[in-house]
């Protein structure tokens, strides 16, 4: 497995040392996992010495973290500009929002599997910062489901649980797509645009 492109995943970390760390703790947590991968799996896989991670990172669970927080605030951020683009119009939003969501999750479905499936690993303190960008974006999709509901453009039982549902499809994406799968990321995300419409009752 390659190092993930990490100018292209983190450009606002710097050095390119530390980038270049979060890339190789992304491949070694993808195939190891968390608990099973060393900080020197991580310094190797990035080409460097055990020591050069300490000079960036405190601990492994730090690279984590950075790596977590990284991802959960892209989606944030993402979920943020599609709302406020279509403010006046729901089933738009929420159509931009799901391609979007599940594109990234298939484009970076390495880093999206390490972003998703390790918060448990994260010491507590770590965790409840990812948990505040997740009950966030969560939020904002509750509220776009709110929002076509009181329009009549959504018909849905419960909002909160059709929210997760819609990130959950979303999120699951990473778990089983690799860079052979079809249909393409941008393709799959236009179809489950369609099925979560279809799902949140829009006609």
């Amino acid at each position: 497995m390659t190092l993930p492109l990490s100018e292209d995943l983190w450009p606002d970390v710097r050095p390119e040392t530390a980038r270049r760390l979060m890339a190789a703790a992304v491949q070694s947590f993808a195939e190891r996992g968390y608990h099973a991968t060393t900080t020197r799996d991580i310094a190797t896989a990035a080409g460097m010495s055990p020591a050069a991670l300490y000079v960036h990172f405190p601990a492994k669970s730090a690279v984590l973290f950075a790596i977590s927080r990284s991802g959960h605030q892209r989606m944030l951020t993402t979920v943020e500009r599609v709302v406020a683009g279509a403010p006046d119009d729901p089933p738009v939003a929420m159509r931009a929002l799901v391609e979007k969501f599940v594109a990234w999750h298939a484009n970076r479905h390495v880093v999206a599997r390490v972003v998703q499936h390790e918060l448990n690993a994260l010491p507590p303190e770590d965790y409840a910062v990812v948990a505040d960008l997740r009950r966030r974006t969560e939020q904002l999709v509750r509220d776009v489901i709110t929002a076509g509901v009181e329009a009549g453009a959504f018909e849905v039982p419960d909002v909160r649980t059709a929210a997760r549902a819609v990130l959950g499809l979303g999120i699951d994406v990473s778990r089983w797509y690799t860079p052979s799968s079809k249909p393409a990321p941008d393709e799959l995300g236009r179809q489950y645009a369609d099925l979560v419409l279809k799902m949140l009752g829009h006609r």
